[in-house]
């Protein structure tokens, strides 16, 4: 049978935000943000990733997407999507999938609506359109300079001013995705052709990132437009300090240390060892308490590391785990690269405003009073949710 394909190009190579496409933005890598709207919009049947680079490809792959490897002529600054999505429909061919029609989707627009993105789809299957694409309504009077940069207006006369409600709206073009009939694609090597259509979407999904600027936008809009999501995941790792306490410690006249712990993040972590999910506790110092907790919880733990992430690297190599099936949670700047590594990078309330900008989700509870016991609760609920997500789990 044909099949509607997803196909998100996804070069290495990114002069304005190095490494681009494998900034996270709500806590996830853009190529993978693409990847799961795609799987969530569901009118696509198969994903696929564009690229150059190893890395990228590794992400795509761990999300559950298809890579086709792009040629280092298809991969440079001047190189166009549609040629990345031509090559790609034509490796597609050859291992013999039959493409009815096209989603070209852009990693760097990080809030695609999907049910815009299915409609588009619809549109295009139905046959009442060769091309779909996303688009905002707008009603703004748009100027440009002329050749004296002598202000031209566009789209309106200028002498004459209507309101908003006596006017129709333009629409303006998000870049989010494409929906095209393949043949039709493949015979014009254009996006645009034939019967064309547009499908609006909401003006806050808007943001196409380009620049350093607009990646630090859509980092602070993601937690206002990013839906809860199950924490699906199959090892939890956290730090100690601020974490399973409230990041104060008492200490006595002999120097001897203590802190404040939850009975009820002893309880969590009791409850995902009997579900089979383990627990790691990750502390840069070496302390006798953070050990005594340890033994008490009965996980394992790690102490006394200088550098967090490689320990943490080394731990999921030697477990076998993927590092997208791990959920992070902490509270302060030394676990950054380890929040930058897993799949479910999680802060608790009030941490650091770098963690907080890096999760992917911020737990109810603060630390040392509940903080360890909210992940593990969604981490259960995640593990007892519909099919959805155990095919999910098995994709990943």
């Amino acid at each position: 049978m044909s099949e509607v394909v997803a196909i998100i190009p996804a070069r290495g190579g990114s002069k304005g935000v190095p490494r681009k496409n494998l900034r996270r933005v709500g806590g996830v890598p853009l190529v993978a943000r693409a990847i799961a709207a795609a799987r969530r919009s569901g009118a696509v049947d198969r994903i696929v990733v564009s690229t150059d680079d190893a890395e990228i490809a590794a992400v795509a792959r761990e999300w559950g997407a298809e890579v086709v490897d792009r040629p280092a002529d298809m991969a440079g600054d001047t190189a166009s999507s549609e040629s990345a999505v031509l090559h790609a429909l034509g490796v597609l061919a050859e291992r013999g999938v039959d493409v009815s029609a096209v989603a070209f989707l852009q990693a760097t627009s990080p809030f695609i609506h999907t049910p815009a993105l299915a409609e588009a789809v619809r549109l295009v299957r139905s046959d009442r359109f060769d091309c779909v694409f996303a688009a905002v309504e707008t009603y703004g009077f748009l100027w440009a300079r002329d050749a004296a940069f002598e202000a031209v207006a566009i789209n309106h006369d200028a002498a004459h001013r209507p309101r908003r409600q006596d006017r129709d709206p333009h629409h303006l073009e998000t870049g989010a995705f494409y929906v095209v009939d393949a043949a039709g694609f493949a015979a014009s090597a254009h996006r645009f052709f034939g019967r064309i259509g547009i499908v609006e979407v909401p003006e806050r999904t808007a943001i196409e990132i380009d620049t350093v600027a607009e990646l630090e936008q859509a980092q602070a809009l993601a937690p206002l437009i990013d839906a809860p999501e199950p924490i699906d995941v199959d090892v939890v790792v956290t730090d100690f300090d601020g974490v399973h306490t409230d990041d104060t410690v008492a200490v006595d006249d002999e120097g001897r240390e203590s802190v404040r712990v939850s009975r009820a993040d002893g309880m969590g972590v009791s409850l995902l060892r009997r579900a089979g999910v383990p627990v790691l506790i990750l502390s840069t110092e070496t302390n006798p308490v953070v050990g005594a907790r340890a033994r008490k919880l009965r996980v394992e733990v790690l102490q006394g590391v200088d550098d967090k992430a490689d320990a943490l690297r080394a731990w999921a190599d030697a477990a076998a785990v993927p590092l997208s099936r791990i959920a992070y949670l902490a509270n302060d700047v030394n676990d950054l690269a380890c929040l930058e590594l897993v799949g479910w990078p999680v802060a608790v309330p009030g941490s650091h405003p770098l963690v907080l900008a890096a999760a992917r989700a911020v737990v109810d509870r603060p630390g040392g009073d509940g903080a360890v016991r909210a992940l593990a609760d969604r981490v259960l609920a995640a593990r007892t949710a519909s099919p959805v997500h155990e095919e999910n789990r098995s994709a990943r």
